[in-house]
């Protein structure tokens, strides 16, 4: 990817009432089109992946510690040093550890986020580190879309501004964002439980998805057989620590998952996860 081009990021918001989308910052920049790319890391009992999309380069979530560098070096050039699109989906510790890291090494060109605060040491960190970043700082709420040239993102939750309320527990805020490539897609859930999956499919009619990252690491308090009937994926990714103390994946969830006909896929079982698109249907090499 030539960093020496013009950094397009286009971002669009709109009320989605009576057909109006309001265009809040713009960008402009021509990538080539091709794949899109979504590896799931293997970092232990949290989350990260990374995204490639026309020439983009997306982080979402940096996982408990620094081994997210070591995944990133496998799928980054060694002199490439820029990330286009940092995603903390809530600051809990086993999504955000690594990305104080990444924000450390990296050069980060913008960082969606809700802005909640956190009384916690990782979060003052990472307050105190995207301030000196320079990033453009976006603060996530639906609806909200940033156009790849030929893919996007939307941003599905939170519904509302969350930036500057201090929460004790940040699950239920996680930025939830829908990567759409042609006609597949992949969901991003963050750490929600099943209060959250219903207002989702409440507000979105229409919310069909390829490849669903499950929820909350396999909970049980996650992924309920309405939300599955909703979104009718493919492919379900669970990260997950090896023999984690929480029991993640829950069984129940598994079966859930297998009685929907979903294909399962398990960081704790088969480590990283890449699965690539070519806008009409998924492949995953290795598997």
């Amino acid at each position: 990817m030539n960093k020496n081009r013009k950094i397009i990021l286009l971002i669009l918001s709109g009320l989605f009432l009576a057909d109006i989308c309001l265009a809040v910052l713009s960008y402009d920049l021509s990538r080539k089109s091709g794949l899109v790319e979504v590896s799931f890391f293997d970092v232990g009992q949290g989350d990260s992946a990374f995204i490639e999309a026309a020439g983009y380069q997306i982080l979402i979530d940096g996982g408990p510690d620094s081994s997210v560098l070591e995944k990133l070096s496998r799928e980054m050039p060694f002199w490439d040093r820029n990330i286009d699109l940092v995603i903390l989906t809530h600051p809990e510790s086993d999504h955000l550890s690594g990305l104080l890291e990444v924000l450390k090494r990296y050069k980060v060109e913008n960082i969606l986020w809700t802005g909640i605060v956190r009384n916690t040491a990782v979060y003052r960190e990472w307050d105190n580190l995207i301030k000196k970043e320079g990033a453009e700082i976006i603060i996530a709420q639906s609806p909200l879309r940033f156009n790849l040239n030929d893919s996007y993102i939307d941003i599905i939750s939170p519904f509302e501004d969350l930036s500057g309320k201090e929460l004790k527990d940040s699950n239920n805020t996680s930025v939830v964002a829908r990567l759409v490539f042609g006609e597949t897609s992949f969901l991003f859930t963050g750490d929600i439980d099943k209060s959250v999956e219903k207002d989702i499919v409440e507000k979105n009619s229409e919310l069909k998805v390829g490849v669903l990252k499950v929820a909350h690491h396999g909970s049980k308090t996650s992924t309920s057989g309405e939300f599955l009937e909703k979104i009718l994926p493919e492919y379900a990714v669970i990260s997950a620590g090896k023999d984690n103390k929480y029991g993640h994946p829950a069984q129940e969830v598994l079966d859930i998952l297998s009685k929907y006909g979903i294909m399962i896929f398990r960081t704790d079982e088969v480590g990283d996860i890449k699965i690539i698109s070519n806008g009409e249907k998924y492949a995953v090499p290795n598997f």
